[in-house]
């Protein structure tokens, strides 16, 4: 017999594999996006970054480079009140010194909630996919969204969070186990702590939800995706693995970090954005600390890092099992290997 354990990845994604290379802003893109398609996945364009004209153009070159299901993320947390971040300022003192830059000097938030302007750019290039982080946009965004006739995947880590998302009338759900990298999704304000890892968290999700569930965290090569399936997921979202291509733009200390001892030591750190983030230790982290209370709430915390140029090197707890090869050549590897694994013959 050919096949997946749950067929119903192929109307949901429209790929031929049950894989989604994830969204990941500043370590993802269009050429990312192409190989995945390229080699029977969905891929993804992280557009929390972008401005609605990016989002549009980076979703024309993709269409213009590959045929298939591409998907849009975006963010939907709530901007904070200006807060006085001088705590935060005065901690990364040492920094501005030694990089002879000006504390003072302003930047705006990289990182802005879904919004009108950009439901507009969803209108306009219909993806078939749109994922959101952090909760929903308000009920008339999200209503818009889906009139386009896209499938839309919320994020949870507890499974309160996906009944949420359920009842909300998402199509599917990623359940991100702690496991994973980058921010953690959480919305409904649970303690960090309560978060469960992906061996708990997708099952339960499945049965609590009905929904088919797309499973994230921890998966980095065709083991973790068999597993997954197993476990009741309908599908995977492979972030850190990814990292690994030469599609990938991240820097070369972050891509060495991924195969040496430090990434199996990834950690939640608030530095970056004011938000628990997983990745790996950078000297920022060294030398403060993972978590510091002065950090003001995300996304303000980039404001005062903007003139150091610190970057987050996030990665999920499953770094080392990646290798370095073309995304398209991952991809197809991956899904061959996975569907072995599982005794059901090839894709």
């Amino acid at each position: 017999m050919s096949g997946w354990p749950d067929r119903r990845f192929e109307s949901l994604l429209g790929s031929r594999l049950p894989i989604i290379a994830a969204p990941m802003a500043g370590a993802a893109g269009v050429a990312l996006a192409v190989a995945a398609i390229q080699g029977g996945a969905v891929g993804s364009l992280p557009c929390a970054m972008l401005t609605p004209e990016e989002a549009r153009a980076q979703a024309a070159e993709v269409r213009a480079r590959a045929d298939g299901p591409l998907l849009l993320n975006f963010f939907c947390h709530t901007m904070p009140d200006a807060v006085d971040d001088s705590a935060w300022r005065d901690l990364l003192r040492p920094f501005y010194e030694e990089e002879g830059v000006d504390k003072s000097n302003a930047a705006a938030p990289s990182r802005r909630p879904f919004d009108a302007a950009m439901c507009a750019a969803v209108e306009e290039v219909r993806p078939e996919l749109v994922s959101f982080h952090f909760g929903l946009p308000a009920p008339a965004l999200f209503e818009r969204v889906k009139a386009t006739g896209a499938r839309i995947l919320g994020n949870a880590t507890t499974v309160d969070e996906a009944r949420a998302l359920g009842e909300s009338g998402v199509d599917a759900i990623i359940a991100q186990g702690w496991e994973a990298g980058g921010h953690a999704g959480r919305f409904l304000g649970a303690p960090p702590e309560e978060q469960m890892g992906l061996i708990a968290l997708v099952p339960q999700v499945a049965d609590a939800t009905g929904l088919p569930v797309i499973a994230a965290g921890g998966i980095g090569d065709a083991r973790g995706i068999a597993a997954a399936l197993m476990l009741g997921a309908a599908a995977v979202q492979i972030g850190t693995t990814y990292l690994h291509c030469p599609e990938s733009p991240i820097a070369p200390l972050h891509r060495e970090g991924l195969t040496g001892e430090v990434a199996e030591h990834s950690r939640f750190t608030n530095l970056y954005s004011g938000r628990l983030g997983r990745g790996l230790a950078s000297p920022l982290t060294e030398r403060l600390g993972a978590v510091r209370s002065e950090v003001p709430p995300f996304p303000l915390a980039s404001l005062a890092l903007a003139p150091l140029g610190f970057r987050p090197m996030w990665a999920g707890q499953a770094a080392r099992l990646g290798r370095a090869e073309p995304a398209r050549a991952l991809t197809e590897r991956l899904g061959r290997e996975a569907l072995a694994l599982l005794g059901r013959g090839a894709p």
